[in-house]
């Protein structure tokens, strides 16, 4: 199957003539092991996608209300890229690292005269990092509740849409078998995708 694509200018969205499986998920950890085992079989990450943010979805729908099943087939429905709780974890622990190191950095280089001493030194990445580490710490807590937000506004919206692009009939056979496995609702397959 050769893709192709047509775009209107009517709408300015470019489908790509490939199919693609969907499913709603009810809970974020359902969604995660679909994910995982959809990557377990083969299929890129560049294949999966999950419905944008609810700011995209005012901007490019004009809606301030919308439900899963509104949007599951709407071609107008903005995609964002799936990410994972342990990309999160790596996430929150290089924002808190960063800046334990860059507070540690500047108070070190303060300090790197001749007459400093290592006391000295290591009061300064104390005094210097923790609050640092502080800050970073707030910030990746920050990150964390928008992403779980994120997850919860769908929830609350009919449930997590995830979209797999499929490239054949037996990867669209796989994909909806996954989808379904792990209490995917509404799961079927178009003949297009984003």
């Amino acid at each position: 199957m050769t893709p192709s694509t047509a775009e209107t200018p009517e709408d300015h969205v470019t489908v790509i003539k490939v199919p693609e499986a969907v499913g709603v998920f009810d809970s974020f950890d359902a969604l995660q092991k679909a994910f995982y085992d959809l990557r377990m079989v083969g299929f890129s990450r560049y294949d999966i996608s999950l419905l944008g943010a609810e700011e995209t979805l005012k901007e490019k729908l004009g809606k301030g209300y919308w439900t899963a099943a509104e949007l599951e087939d709407d071609p107008h429905a903005p995609r964002a890229a799936f990410v994972s709780e342990e990309a999160m974890g790596e996430f929150e622990g290089a924002v808190a690292g960063g800046f334990f190191f860059l507070g540690s950095y500047i108070a070190m280089a303060a300090l790197l005269t001749p007459a400093s001493t290592v006391a000295a030194s290591i009061a300064a990445i104390a005094i210097g990092g923790t609050p640092s580490a502080v800050i970073g710490g707030l910030l990746a807590r920050r990150a964390e509740q928008h992403h779980r937000d994120y997850y919860a506004k769908q929830v609350e919206h009919g449930g997590i849409l995830l979209w797999v692009r499929v490239a054949d009939e037996e990867k669209q056979r796989l994909a909806v078998e996954i989808l379904k496995g792990h209490s995917g609702r509404d799961v079927h397959a178009h003949d297009w995708s984003l």
